[in-house]
């Protein structure tokens, strides 16, 4: 069977899946336990090739078929294998048996594998409802991933990323089904491509997302570098989603990503020396406009006593963050845009860079943030800024921009890309095609103006701008419309008049002759 083919039919066998949990589990739950499914068929898959491999090479020789998986990057035991799930589907406590299952392969893998399933919890009635029914959807979802489409034993499936395709695809379409909340971890393909494409990583660079969602942004970035010397770093608040990040790197057979849980502003895990780690290479789609950003550091700030009162209004001082990351100024606690920004420039190497997907309000928005723009751009780091179409991300209609950092650049000026209206319609959402991604990176590669869609302005344009970034300020877009000739517009309204006077007479005439 053929790549696209197959990866088409697994696709589909997987989502066809879905089925079994959709509608009886939560929309925001089912997807941990279908990618955890996934992941478990996977290796037990690999395993059970390699088990053959061995058993045939030392001629049913046990102690050394044990001896030589030890040394596979996987270890697994009969009892947590697929199959000896499949093979005890019927029992009344199979959420159980599955639970005990993926405890084992955490045990078996140590730290590798650490925490990695704790997101979800096959014997919760709450969540799959009470005994008999549990026990009717588990043992569906099994038999679910017994189809012979999904045999995904390395033989079958070559080389090619079926499984990490798999799983991207799965993301994808559970973005859809849960909207909003499923829009806040994944960031299209097309968007992670161009972003990878822009910024260049290299051999030997550490690259680092900050809000990495299920990673999708770090594996486009990895890919991109088209080598494995690259180190992949990144930091996810929400456990769940933490979680499948981990797995998705697994399943892309990413070995040195480093991806730690907690709230990255509060909270930075990445450091040495007790400082932030630098990177040399940063990618970003962090949630627009975060309420509340600064939460993490309330407690101590609420605390506050004046004539006796407790005062409960929040006021952030720049000496609260031990980094030092907010020195161009505090943005405003309802709106976390710039929090993130800061915290990428604080982390980026002395000639580091970084793209950003963020909202259009980030370029223009006054205030605490208009003042934060104006250090921003009067350091030099800003090195491009563009316009993406409306409706690309799920759950967010609106247009977002990406805006490419760069530490020590070797020019003042600031190029803009108008891309709106590059995107071709797919169903209910706009997709970034091949040929918009290559024309974009081009044309930020070259640097160069393009009318009508990229332009060059220098630090005195946008200073007289007043640091305003809104993108139809420096690109003009402006289509003149075909003049109209009145004369001819006159005789083309005389002639339809008349058409209209004769099919009048027409029907009169015909009324007529039917005596109507």
């Amino acid at each position: 069977m053929e790549g696209k083919e197959l990866q088409d039919k697994i696709n589909g066998t997987l989502w066809a899946a879905c089925d079994t949990l959709r509608g009886s589990v939560p929309a925001e739950n089912y997807k941990d336990y279908i990618l955890t499914m996934l992941f478990v068929k996977f290796v037990s898959d690999t395993y059970k090739e390699k088990k053959e491999e061995l058993t045939k090479k030392y001629n049913g020789d046990e102690k050394r078929v044990k001896r030589a998986l030890e040394w596979e990057k996987f270890k697994l035991e009969d009892t947590c294998t697929f199959d000896y799930l499949y093979e005890n589907r019927n029992k009344d406590d199979i959420g159980d048996i599955i639970n005990k299952a993926l405890e084992k392969i955490t045990q078996l893998n140590g730290t590798k594998l650490a925490n990695l399933f704790s997101i979800v919890d096959y014997n919760n009635e709450n969540v799959l409802g009470q005994k008999k029914e549990k026990n009717a959807i588990l043992k569906t979802l099994l038999e679910d991933f017994n189809n012979p489409i999904l045999d995904l034993r390395p033989s079958k499936i070559g080389n090619q990323d079926v499984i990490g395709n798999s799983y991207e695809y799965l993301i994808a379409r559970f973005a859809g089904d849960a909207g909003k909340k499923g829009g806040e971890f994944y960031t299209p393909p097309e968007v992670s491509t161009l972003l990878a494409k822009l910024v260049k990583p290299q051999k030997n660079e550490r690259i680092y997302d900050p809000t990495c969602g299920s990673g999708s942004l770090l594996l486009k970035a990895y890919k991109e570098a088209n080598t494995n010397t690259v180190s992949i770093y990144g930091q996810e608040m929400n456990g769940s989603t933490y979680s499948l990040c981990r797995m998705n790197m697994f399943l892309h057979d990413v070995n040195d990503a480093h991806i730690e849980w907690g709230d990255t502003i509060s909270n930075p895990k990445h450091k040495e020396n007790d400082a932030l780690m630098k990177f040399d290479v940063i990618v970003s789609n962090p949630p627009f406009s975060l309420d509340k950003w600064a939460k993490g550091f309330e407690a101590g700030n609420n605390n506050t006593v004046v004539d006796g009162k407790k005062q409960n209004e929040f006021k952030f001082e720049a000496s609260m963050d031990e980094h030092n990351r907010f020195e161009y100024g505090v943005p405003p606690k309802s709106t976390g845009d710039y929090a993130f920004i800061l915290h990428m420039l604080k982390s980026l190497t002395a000639e580091g860079r970084m793209a950003v997907v963020l909202p259009h309000g980030v370029l223009f928005r006054g205030g605490a943030e208009g003042k934060i723009r104006q250090k921003i751009l009067e350091e030099n780091l800003i090195d491009a800024v563009i316009g993406l179409p409306e409706n690309l991300f799920y759950g967010v209609t609106i247009p977002a921009a990406i805006v490419v950092f760069k530490k020590k650049r070797k020019r003042k000026d600031v190029l803009f890309i108008e891309a709106s209206r590059e995107y071709e319609k797919d169903k209910n959402q706009n997709k970034l095609a091949s040929e918009n991604i290559e024309k974009i990176a081009k044309i930020y590669e070259n640097y160069e103006e393009v009318e009508k869609y990229s332009h060059i302005a220098t630090f005195e344009e946008i200073k007289e701008n007043e640091f305003n970034l809104n993108i139809k300020r420096y690109v003009d877009t402006f289509e003149e419309e075909e003049e109209i000739n009145i004369e001819e517009t006159k005789s083309n309204i005389r002639t339809i008049e008349f058409e209209i006077k004769q099919l009048e007479d027409d029907l009169e005439k015909s009324l007529k002759e039917l005596e109507l």
